[in-house]
């Protein structure tokens, strides 16, 4: 289950809806008091419990909908945007990570979901990580 206070405007999710049916949203807004993530889920914006989001595992798939290049390098497989970098040590495994801007170096040896890289990114940059309309 994802804990609300992780969730940020613009972090990319999946939501079960009531029909059982799972689709990628985007975060709008949370209300804390209530327990509630608002989330544009493609059709509509919808209310849902942090139960019915499901984080989406980091993988090139989805880093290439976030606009990284990737670079084979000795070090591993090394995705650009701009000057923030991510290094996958083992291409094809997410859990050996590190991740960088500027001087900022983050290292990980955990899978990271994508809402988890869009936080660091804009820890890190102060500009939001958003999907680019191909």
């Amino acid at each position: 289950m994802v804990k609300l206070k992780e969730l940020k405007p613009g972090d990319i999710m999946k939501v079960l809806d009531e029909g059982g049916v799972e689709r990628e949203g985007v975060v709008i807004e949370k209300s804390n008091d209530e327990q509630l993530v608002c989330v544009d889920n493609g059709i509509q914006e919808f209310w849902y419990e942090p139960s019915q989001l499901v984080p989406i595992p980091m993988n090139e798939a989805q880093l290439f909908k976030l606009g990284f290049e990737r670079s084979d390098t000795e070090q591993g497989a090394k995705y650009s945007r701009g000057p923030f970098r991510v290094l996958v040590k083992d291409p094809g495994n997410y859990t050996n990570l590190e991740i960088w801007y500027r001087e900022d170096h983050r290292l990980f040896n955990h899978p990271l979901y994508v809402h988890e890289l869009q936080n660091h990114y804009l820890e890190m940059t102060k500009v939001p990580l958003e999907r680019t309309t191909v």
